[in-house]
C-alpha cells in the first residue's frame, strides 16, 4: 500500500460533481476493500466535527488502487487536503497498529485553518452568480464572474458588494470543451479558425499555447482548468475553444461547470500505465468529464468510428452530434432514425445529414492539411471540428470556407510538409501507437521515390509496443531509419535501450545495419536526414521535443529552396 498524492478537486471531476480534495492510494484490491471503511470512518468523524456534516464522500477504485474524495467549500480546499491527509495518517497507524493522531489537536488546527482560509464574500459571489445564471471562475489569484466580452474579474481577496455589481451586462459567450487521445489540438486549431472565418474574436487554450485571435498569449501547455479561465477572462473573446487534456481533467476537474458544446475525438493508447489511466476504459472514464458539462443544456459531439465511445454513449442521456467517415456506421443509421444529425464522409464530400436532409460542406480535397485526403486522420479532425462549431451557432458555408482555407501554417507540428530541393519533408507530433499508425497510413498514400522515417519513442511504452511501432513503421517501405534518443524521454530506461529494441526489430524484419541510424538529439537526426535525402524523397520526422526549432528550421529552408549542406 502507498500514498501517492493528496490533492484540491477545483471543478467537476471524476470523483464530484464540484470541488473537494481526493487522495490517491496505490494498492490492491483487498488492500482497498479493508482501506475504505477506515478513511471514511475517520474523514466523517474530522468532517462532522468541523460543520462540514453535509459533505459527501466518494471512493472509486481502480486497476492500481483507490481514490477518496470528499466534497468542501471552494474557500477552504487546502484545509479540506489536510484533512483528508489526516485520515490517511489515521489509516497508516491501523494497519501499522501504530499511535493514532490526536483527534483534538487536529481538530483544532482544522478550524483555525478554515478560518484563515474563508472567504465569505467569494461564497456569496458564487450564489450571486448561479441565482442570476451565469458562469464563475475562481482561482487562488482571481474571480470572475460571465464569460468573455461577458466577463468581469477582480482579485479573490478584493471583491465588490453583489449590489455594486451591474448583473445587466454580465453574461457567457459560446463556449467549446474538446478532448480525446489524438487530434484535439489539430481540431481545436480547425474549430477556432472556423470561427474566426465567421466574423468571431475567438479565444483558444491547448498543449501549445493560450492565445485571442493571432494574439497568443503565452505558449506552453494550457490544456487544462488555468489555461481555459486565462482565456474566458479575456474581454474580446466572443466564442472559446479549450482544449482539456487527461492530466488537468484527472488532477483539478473541468474549469466550467457549463458549456455549449463538447467533443471526444477518440480513445486510445496514451499515458497508460499512469494511476487512474491503466487502461483504455479508466482513460475513457476521464476524458468522459466533459460530457458533465454538456448534459442538462449543450451537446456532445462524439466520434462513431470509435468503438468505445460508441458503447459508453448509451449512459450519455442528454443531446449526441455524431461524425464519422462512414455514414453506413449503425450507431449513425440509428441516430438519424431518432431525429438526430452526424456530420459524414459523402464520396469524399464532408457533409451534414439527418433523416431528411443532406448538406454539403466541402470536398475532403479542399482542405489543405487533408493532404489531397490522404491524411484520412485530418479528415476525421474536419468533420469533428465542423460538428462542434455548428454545434456553436457557425454556419455550414461559413464551416466550408474555414476548413478549406485552413492552410499548415494554422496547424504548425500536425500533418506539414514541406518541399525542399526536389524532396519532402513531412512532420508531425504523433507520439502515441495510434497517432503513428494514422501518420503511417497517410504516408503510404504520398509518392517518394526512397523513404526516411526519422523518430523517437518514450521509454515507458512497453518493449512489444516500440516492437509494434517499429512493425507499422517498416511496413510503409522504408529505405531508412534514424532513431533519436533523446535523454529526457527514457522514463527509466539506459541510454541506448529504446533504440536497441527498435533496431533488432527493424533488423528482424529485414532492415541492413547500414540503414539504420541513432543520434542524440532530433536537431541531429534532421541534419542526416536531410544529407540524406535526394529529389523524389520522402523524409518523414515525427518530433516530439524540438519541433519549434525543427519548424523554424525547414521554413527557412522550403521558403529559399537551397539544398542543405552534406555532412
Amino acid at each position: 500500500m502507498e500514498f501517492l498524492d493528496a490533492r484540491r478537486l477545483t471543478g467537476p471531476n471524476l470523483f464530484l460533481n464540484g470541488p473537494g480534495a481526493v487522495l490517491d492510494v496505490r494498492c490492491t484490491e483487498d488492500e482497498a476493500i479493508r482501506l475504505v471503511p477506515i478513511w471514511k470512518q475517520n474523514v466523517r468523524r474530522m468532517l462532522d466535527a468541523v460543520g462540514w456534516g453535509w459533505a459527501r464522500t466518494h471512493t472509486r477504485h481502480f486497476s492500481s488502487g483507490v481514490s477518496m474524495a470528499f466534497s468542501a467549500p471552494i474557500d477552504a480546499l487546502y484545509a479540506a487536503t489536510e484533512i483528508n491527509l489526516w485520515a490517511w495518517r489515521c489509516c497508516e497507524s491501523r494497519f501499522q497498529n501504530g499511535q493514532l493522531p490526536d483527534f483534538a489537536a487536529a481538530l483544532a488546527e482544522f478550524i483555525d485553518a478554515i478560518a484563515r482560509e474563508a472567504n465569505p464574500r467569494l461564497l456569496e459571489l458564487e450564489r450571486a452568480a448561479k441565482d442570476r445564471g451565469v458562469s464563475f471562475l475562481w482561482d487562488d489569484g482571481n474571480v470572475s464572474i460571465g464569460l468573455g466580452s461577458g466577463a468581469l474579474t477582480w482579485p479573490v481577496r478584493d471583491l465588490p458588494q453583489i449590489t455594486a455589481i451591474d448583473w445587466r451586462a454580465r453574461h457567457d459567450i459560446p463556449a467549446a470543451l474538446v478532448t480525446g487521445t489524438n487530434g484535439k489540438t489539430t481540431t481545436v486549431r480547425l474549430a477556432t479558425h472556423i470561427a474566426r472565418t465567421a466574423g468571431r474574436n475567438v479565444g483558444l487554450s491547448s498543449t501549445d499555447w493560450t492565445a485571442v485571435n493571432d494574439d497568443i498569449l503565452d505558449r506552453g501547455d494550457y490544456a487544462g482548468p488555468e489555461g481555459a479561465r486565462r482565456v474566458l477572462r479575456q474581454p474580446l473573446v466572443e466564442m472559446a475553444i479549450l482544449e482539456a487534456a487527461r492530466g488537468g481533467l484527472l488532477r483539478r476537474g473541468l474549469a466550467v461547470t457549463k458549456a455549449d458544446a463538447a467533443l471526444i475525438t477518440n480513445i486510445a493508447e496514451d499515458h497508460l500505465g499512469d494511476f487512474g489511466s491503466q487502461n483504455l476504459h479508466e482513460l475513457l472514464d476521464i476524458k468522459w468529464i466533459v460530457s458533465r458539462a454538456v448534459e442538462s443544456s449543450g451537446v456532445l459531439v462524439l466520434n462513431a468510428d470509435d468503438r468505445l465511445l460508441v458503447e459508453k454513449a448509451a449512459e450519455f442521456s442528454g443531446t449526441i452530434v455524431w461524425f464519422g467517415l462512414d455514414e453506413r456506421t449503425g450507431v449513425i443509421a440509428g441516430h438519424l432514425a431518432d431525429g438526430g444529425s452526424a456530420f459524414v464522409l459523402d464520396k469524399q464530400h464532408l457533409t451534414r445529414i439527418d433523416a431528411k436532409t443532406r448538406e454539403l460542406i466541402c470536398s475532403s480535397a479542399d482542405i489543405p492539411i487533408a493532404l489531397g485526403g490522404a491524411a484520412m486522420h485530418n479528415v476525421s479532425n474536419a468533420l469533428a471540428a465542423a460538428a462542434l462549431t455548428w454545434c456553436l451557432g457557425v454556419s455550414l458555408p461559413d464551416i466550408g470556407r474555414g476548413l478549406t482555407s485552413m492552410s499548415q501554417e494554422n496547424n504548425p507540428g500536425r500533418c506539414n510538409v514541406f518541399n525542399i530541393s526536389g524532396f519532402k519533408v513531412l512532420v508531425d507530433f504523433a507520439h502515441n501507437p495510434h497517432g503513428m499508425r494514422a501518420l503511417f497510413d497517410m504516408a503510404r498514400a504520398l509518392p517518394g521515390e526512397r523513404r526516411l522515417l526519422a523518430f523517437s519513442q518514450a521509454g515507458d511504452r512497453t518493449d512489444e509496443s516500440i516492437r509494434e511501432l517499429a512493425r507499422s513503421a517498416w511496413s510503409i517501405g522504408l529505405d531508412a531509419v534514424i532513431v533519436s534518443e533523446l535523454e529526457t524521454y527514457w522514463r527509466g530506461r539506459s541510454r541506448g535501450e529504446v533504440y536497441s529494441v527498435i533496431r533488432s526489430e527493424l533488423m528482424r524484419l529485414g532492415a541492413r545495419a547500414d540503414q539504420i541510424r541513432h543520434f542524440k538529439e532530433e536537431t541531429e537526426s534532421l541534419d542526416a536526414a536531410l544529407a540524406w535525402a535526394q529529389p523524389g524523397d520522402l523524409v518523414i520526422l515525427l518530433v516530439l521535443a524540438d519541433s519549434q526549432t525543427i519548424l523554424e528550421r525547414l521554413r527557412s529552408l522550403a521558403q529559399h529552396d537551397a539544398a542543405p549542406a552534406r555532412i
